[in-house]
């Protein structure tokens, strides 16, 4: 417990309600300061002063701003998102950075929906003309009842949405790749590729984060695959949606309209071509913004900080597990190994997950498993629920996805002093993934899917299966050149001569998914992915 004798000093540097404050001010290890708006010279001349720092998404907690930093213990964002903080850096200074993903679940699900009823029937254009002073009758929108609505991601806000939208009589279509037939059945929603769900939707809405994964997933090539006069409705994130590309396919009549609340620059560029288009209806990012869901994060961080100032307990943390300091130490590069597993593996594995399942061995048999589970669920849910997923709700949101997780330990070593290993259950098989920690520190991956290998898990990586042919390698590798990405590493694993191999390769770019589409030209490639860790 923290010495109450301290003050710890807190900074609110964006606007938060007024009830979140005054439960920081009461509490009597505190002291706080409330300095809206400042500027990132500003913050960066004080910031160094402050044990503790409250945001919003205003407030851009830069590499910069961390190094400046130098009494700061914990960040505390009032909200879901934390792409405004950096992680990494944040992570390396031994900084906590806690969220309230739960607290604007229904209010941004609501505000969905709205858009969506606004796109269809032409509100924002026809009251504009009324006020104008015209009488425009000709502003024919169309019905929601009967039509199918296509979600993309149905965790928390998606599956308010559809909730919402069955109200509506609407058929509901989704695409999630961790949620398995029978949790869509649930649901009461039809579960479908990606591709299907372009090409039946009426109406898409789209609840992904922005990772790497999902920037520009809906462009050029996507807004081709989609029916004539389909409307796009956005709450989540900009840069999920290429804007230009958008715009194009308006302009050009195949996309009937799009309601976004969120841009890739906000506020948006001036020239932004979205802003032009009359069938496109905007908001200034309010899918958070009622007086409740405020309330709500206000409140929800300020009782964090508190407590993390006051008892030393870490709540909601996207990047610290809540572990016995003395248990962390032996186990925390198994930790991060965890979680880059679960990563590489939710990358490789097919849609439905059913089950996941955490096994230990040798040296780390004897530790609490849960710490180790909750990382790699983290990592493995994160690839596309992103900061939505943190140490806390991990577990949780594997039950709303109706995924079981379990746990097994074993004190045999299998070659090596503590082996982790996660297995993928999905409605179309099973993955496997093995990794250990050599020396103190050192990451590797040992094991996938039953065929050995050594690999480095970081970074940008080629992974490909094929069949052990001569020539495989080189044309891969020569291909890559071509399109010069450099190889930094290239690990090989085969069930044996002539039968089966893998191929992990580390490169120092970062890699489009057309790439795949490149090297699965290869003769006797069989499948291929692009991961990012």
């Amino acid at each position: 417990m923290a010495d109450t004798k301290k003050k710890f000093k807190v900074l609110v540097s964006d606007d938060v309600s007024e009830n979140g404050i005054e439960i920081l001010r009461k509490s009597p290890v505190l002291e706080v300061d409330v300095k809206i708006g400042m500027k990132k010279d500003e913050l960066l001349k004080v910031i160094g002063a402050y044990d503790g720092l409250i945001i919003r998404s205003a407030t851009k907690v830069t590499a910069d701003v961390v190094a400046a930093a130098t009494n700061l213990k914990v960040v505390g964002r009032a909200g879901a998102g934390v792409d405004n903080v950096d992680i990494a850096a944040a992570s390396k200074r031994g900084i906590a950075v806690e969220n309230t993903p739960g607290g604007n679940t229904v209010t941004t699900g609501e505000h969905a929906v709205a858009l969506m009823c606004a796109l269809a029937r032409n509100i924002p254009q026809g009251t504009a003309s009324t006020k104008s002073g015209k009488w425009d009758r000709k502003l024919v929108g169309v019905e929601l009842m009967g039509k199918t609505l296509g979600v993309v991601g149905i965790g928390r806000v998606g599956s308010i949405v559809v909730k919402r939208a069955q109200g509506f009589q609407m058929h509901c279509i989704a695409f999630d790749p961790f949620i398995s037939k029978d949790k869509a059945e649930e649901l009461g929603v039809e579960l479908v590729e990606l591709d299907e769900l372009y090409r039946r939707a009426d109406f898409i809405s789209v609840h992904s984060p922005l990772t790497p994964e999902t920037k520009h997933m809906i462009a050029a090539k996507q807004f081709a695959m989609m029916k004539e006069g389909v409307r796009i409705i956005n709450c989540a994130r900009g840069g999920i949606i290429k804007e230009d590309d958008l715009a194009d396919a308006i302009k050009s009549g195949h996309i009937a309209g799009a309601a976004l609340d969120v841009f890739e620059q906000e506020p948006p560029a001036a020239d932004n071509p979205l802003l032009a288009l009359p069938q496109v209806v905007c908001t200034p990012h309010l899918g958070a913004s009622t007086n409740e869901a405020q309330e709500n994060v206000a409140i929800a961080i300020a009782h964090q900080v508190v407590t993390f100032f006051e008892e030393g307990i870490i709540q909601n943390a996207v990047n610290v597990p809540d572990v016995d300091p003395e248990v962390l130490k032996k186990i925390k590069p198994y930790l991060s190994l965890a979680e880059r597993l679960g990563r590489f593996l939710a990358q490789i594995s097919t849609q439905g997950v059913k089950e996941i399942e955490i096994a230990s061995s040798g040296d780390i048999a004897d530790v609490d498993m849960k710490p180790l589970a909750t990382s790699a669920l983290k990592g493995f849910l994160g690839v596309f629920a992103g900061d939505d997923i943190n140490f806390v709700n991990a577990p949780f949101v594997a039950i709303e996805r109706g995924i079981s997780v379990k746990t097994t330990i074993s004190k045999m070593a299998h070659n090596y002093a503590g082996l982790l290993t996660i297995r993928v259950k999905t409605d179309e098989g099973e993955q496997s993934i093995s990794g250990t920690i050599f020396g103190k520190t050192e990451q590797r991956i040992v094991n996938i899917n039953g065929t050995h290998i050594e690999a480095i898990p970081e970074g940008n990586l080629v992974v490909f299966t094929n069949v052990d042919r001569p020539g495989v390698i080189g044309a891969v590798g020569s291909y890559l050149g071509q399109k010069g990405i450099n190889i930094a590493q290239f690990h090989l694993g085969r069930t044996g001569p002539l039968k089966e191999a893998i191929s992990i390769v580390n490169v120092d770019s970062e890699l489009d998914k057309s790439v795949i589409e490149g090297i699965l030209k290869v003769p006797h490639l069989l499948k291929a992915w692009v991961i990012k860790l």
